[in-house]
């Protein structure tokens, strides 16, 4: 049994639902996922079609209102933690950022969207028809989302956009976009949410190439005098922070608990080399120092798979803190990166070579220690909102 399975079926957290849709989720990445995974990882995107394959059996509607095609009835945010378990045990982390970046492209339009937007956007992306990307990062201000420059000028009924983004997961292969553009002054009041079609005149993209996700695409995109009508806006005039946090709140609960299904997926790959390896007529996992690897590894796992629990909970509960949240994810992605190297270290030379699964996660860890707020800025963030810094 995985070490997470072992710990689902530990946890007060996890019933007979979690574990059926676990079930689900582990056929699909072992049918699906798992023979093309590395081909995937060498053209540099996963095919739409993994995409219609997810939405029929729920992945991509999980959470979703059922109104506009999600899976509501008897979910909770644990069905959404059993899904990143699960398809991180590909040991890709490009899988999901490619694959379930609708959730933070999508989210806004559902939490701030007119009606007619929701029921023209949300249906297609959920039946996985139609790629959704959010468009925030720009290379100005990185973290700091209150200094984008990318800038709307009302004109009458239609908006003209003109500015940049870069760092956008998906952005390539993205049918829409959900951007944040500067409409007024500046901070973060001046800035407002739209929806832009990618096959409007003036908007062109690059690829991106990286050091891991490699099979999701990434993009810079430019922005030259691209009109949009005025009922593309997401919600208020200057109103994207309302989308935006609560977006940031679920994604930073996302990344803490993605890394930590990697952090578990490193132990289970190590753990299992080192039942087989022998040196000097001794298996590996015979060795204190080996052992003593494993345990520090379990120990920082069990503390943050705790904690991401008690945030799931409080999150599910309408009382989630965004100073505690941003406490987690630098927690969760600093075990990832302890449990990364530590696994490599296990595997030796074979950790080095291209198409493993701690190889490839070795490679993501800044990818989750940076998106969604660096460390440096979540620790500052953390500070001012739990009062430390008074």
């Amino acid at each position: 049994m995985r070490q997470i399975q072992q710990w689902r079926a530990n946890s007060s957290c996890y019933n007979e639902s979690h574990e059926q849709w676990a079930e689900t989720v582990q056929r699909f990445v072992e049918q699906e996922i798992t023979p093309n995974i590395e081909c995937w990882e060498r053209a540099g995107e996963i095919p739409r079609d993994l995409h219609l394959k997810a939405a029929e059996i729920g992945i991509l509607g999980l959470g979703f209102p059922e109104v506009y095609g999600g899976v509501e009835e008897g979910i909770d945010r644990f069905h959404g933690m059993v899904t990143g378990q699960e398809l991180a045990n590909a040991g890709a982390g490009g899988l999901l950022a490619g694959l379930m970046v609708h959730a933070v492209g999508l989210t806004p339009i559902l939490t701030l969207g007119s009606d007619e937007m929701k029921q023209r956007i949300a249906p297609p992306v959920l039946r996985g028809e139609k790629l959704i990307s959010l468009a925030v990062t720009e290379t100005s201000g990185g973290s700091d989302v209150s200094q984008l420059r990318t800038r709307g000028e009302c004109q009458g009924d239609h908006y003209v956009i003109n500015g940049s983004k870069t760092f956008i997961t998906g952005g390539m292969r993205a049918d829409y976009l959900t951007v944040a553009v500067r409409t007024a002054g500046d901070g973060p009041q001046g800035i407002s949410l739209f929806l832009i079609e990618t096959d409007r005149e003036g908007l062109s993209r690059t690829r991106l190439e990286k050091m891991g996700w490699h099979c999701s695409d990434t993009a810079n995109l430019y922005f030259d005098d691209v009109k949009i009508p005025v009922e593309n806006r997401i919600g208020p005039d200057g109103g994207a922070f309302l989308g935006m946090m609560e977006n940031f709140n679920g994604e930073r609960l996302g990344i803490a608990a993605t890394a930590t299904a990697f952090s578990f997926v490193c132990l289970d790959e190590a753990l299992t080399w080192a039942r087989q390896r022998e040196t000097f007529g001794k298996l590996l996992i015979k060795r204190q120092v080996i052992q003593h690897k494993f345990a520090e590894m379990l120990r920082k796992i069990h503390a943050t798979s705790a904690w991401v629990e008690r945030a799931a909970m409080t999150m599910d509960q309408g009382i989630g803190n965004g100073g505690e949240l941003a406490l987690l994810k630098v927690q969760a992605t600093r075990t990832l990166e302890f449990c990364a190297r530590e696994a490599c270290q296990v595997l030796g030379g074979s950790s080095f070579m291209r198409g493993g699964k701690v190889e490839r996660i070795y490679r993501e860890v800044r990818a989750n220690a940076i998106s969604g707020g660096s460390e440096e800025v979540m620790l500052d963030f953390a500070a001012r909102s739990l009062g430390l810094s008074r």
